[in-house]
């Protein structure tokens, strides 16, 4: 068991809702925060909330969060004695743990050993083999020539899906369907692996064509155990990117549920795996695979939190503090819970992401509905970070009551400043796919490929939208040049559209 050693100030090393999710943790533990920031978000949500802040770069994520030395560097400036990393940035950093280690301070999150041996999906899928774990057929070796890649593709057979070895978020992966296009994708698939990692090193394995993603919820406890907080459905994705999460999985009747678990643990256990972290899972026609760990706190993890009753950033904290979480041994699930990723982006224009002034939110708060918010009104939206704005999670007893529940919840909530993708939502909720609990990982591409078609208005809507316009280029020519516009009126920016 580690050695206690209370937090007196702790430094976060990210960003917005996040950011914001723990430093409300720490502030219930009594426990001071130093936000870690970039020029971009000196006046955000976070940085108002916060005890203290360091400003350690600019704008550029090489700049500042993604930049090691100058976050241990801000960190011991402020006299933080922890870091936590968040999700996405430096999180899964060994380096950066080594760094936060070797100056004296305490790096939330698992051992710096245990971010390398998942880190690299390699090292990985060989400990789960010799763990004895359900592993995908493919290829992870050292020859990386193209002969070799090539013939292993023929030995698997097609379609195989090829990976970047350092690194995921669907970055360096792709679909080979047939040997015609084999060598062009496994090149693509390597250059772009080089430019997000610094490896072109890619490994493949079998493609599952209607798979199901199912990921484990884990966490290694300071006394060494580790438990297992069930299962999360992570299959609508668009891009290998999640959009909707939900606990528990709608596929797995008990008998499968106590294996994934077990399955889970049993490989987190086999590697002193501490904090929290999630193995994922591929779940096709009965059989699971084990594809990836996440050494940190996932974006999704409010649903396991609702339905398991836990808190799991309040439970790293206390972990790395050598302290118990205090959880019951016997943790059992609650209902069900399902959670919306917010973005700044326009639904009708296939998603790009839209950037502003946010000005105006109402979150419509009521029982099993929470809100993880990043943003406030007069917070600048930028192009410089990933795009998500905030996160609705609802809980209830059933899944059907809480599908219902977050296509209220997201009826009447506003987000008035930017366009936000709350119509694709509605529409995934009420697909009679994914009302069956049916999809896939393929479901998002097969009917949501394209942008959404334009609402059409009413006549007294467009009556309406000609009059405020007509006020708002009145009102604002003197502060931006005549410059008003109908972007700038809400009806363009389709907040609060079922």
């Amino acid at each position: 068991m580690a050695k206690p050693r209370r937090f007196e100030k702790l430094a976060i090393a990210n960003r917005g809702e996040v950011a914001v999710r723990i430093i409300r943790a720490c502030q219930e533990l009594g426990i001071e925060t130093v936000l870690l920031h970039s020029s971009a978000d000196e006046r955000t949500l976070a940085a108002r909330m916060a005890d203290e802040t360091v400003c350690i770069g600019e704008a550029p994520s090489a700049a500042s969060y993604l930049n090691i030395q100058a976050n241990v560097q801000g960190a011991l400036a402020a006299g933080a004695d922890a870091i936590h990393p968040g999700f996405g940035f430096l999180s899964e950093n060994a380096d950066f743990a080594d760094a936060v280690t070797n100056a004296g301070m305490v790096f939330v999150g698992p051992s710096s050993a245990n971010i390398r041996l998942f880190g690299d999906k390699i090292s990985a899928k060989s400990h789960v083999e010799k763990a004895g774990g359900p592993v995908i057929p493919g290829y992870q070796g050292g020859d990386q020539s193209m002969d070799r890649l090539l013939k292993e593709c023929e030995r698997i057979g097609y379609p195989v899906i090829c990976k970047a070895a350092a690194g995921g978020g669907g970055r360096g992966l792709k679909v080979i369907r047939n040997s015609f296009e084999a060598q062009d994708l496994i090149q693509s698939a390597q250059r772009e692996a080089q430019s997000a990692f610094g490896s072109s090193q890619v490994f493949l394995e079998k493609y599952l064509d209607h798979a199901k993603h199912i990921e484990v919820q884990v966490f290694g406890h300071a006394s060494g155990h580790v438990t297992a907080l069930l299962e999360r459905e992570c299959s609508v994705q668009r891009r290998h990117q999640k959009i909707i999460e939900e606990a528990l999985s709608p596929s797995l009747d008990e008998d499968l549920r106590r294996q994934i678990a077990a399955t889970a643990r049993e490989l987190a256990e086999s590697a002193g795996y501490r904090n929290a972290g999630t193995v994922e899972f591929l779940l096709q026609d009965g059989q699971f695979y084990f594809m990836e760990m996440n050494t940190r706190l996932q974006v999704e993890h409010p649903v396991t939190e609702l339905v398991m009753g836990v808190d799991l950033v309040k439970a790293q904290i206390l972990t790395a503090m050598g302290e118990s979480t205090g959880w019951p041994k016997d943790l059992q699930p609650r209902g069900h819970a399902i959670e919306c990723r917010l973005y700044a982006e326009d639904p009708y224009q296939n998603g790009i992401p839209s950037t502003g002034r946010m000005l105006g939110t109402d979150w419509p708060h009521g029982p099993g509905r929470r809100f993880e918010v990043g943003f406030e009104a007069g917070d600048e939206v930028t192009s410089h970070y990933d795009s998500m704005i905030a996160k609705v999670i609802v809980w209830d007893e059933t899944r059907v009551r809480a599908i219902q529940k977050m296509k209220r919840t997201l009826q009447d909530t506003i987000v008035f400043g930017v366009h936000t993708n709350i119509p694709l939502l509605q529409q995934i909720l009420s697909h009679e796919e994914f009302l069956s609990g049916k999809m896939t990982t393929r479901f998002f591409e097969t009917h949501f490929n394209k942008a959404l078609p334009r609402p059409e208005f009413s006549e007294s809507e467009n009556k309406m939208l000609q009059t405020l316009s007509a006020q708002l280029a009145e009102t604002s020519s003197g502060s931006t040049g005549g410059q008003g516009s109908i972007e700038a009126n809400p009806w363009a920016h389709t907040w609060g559209q079922s």
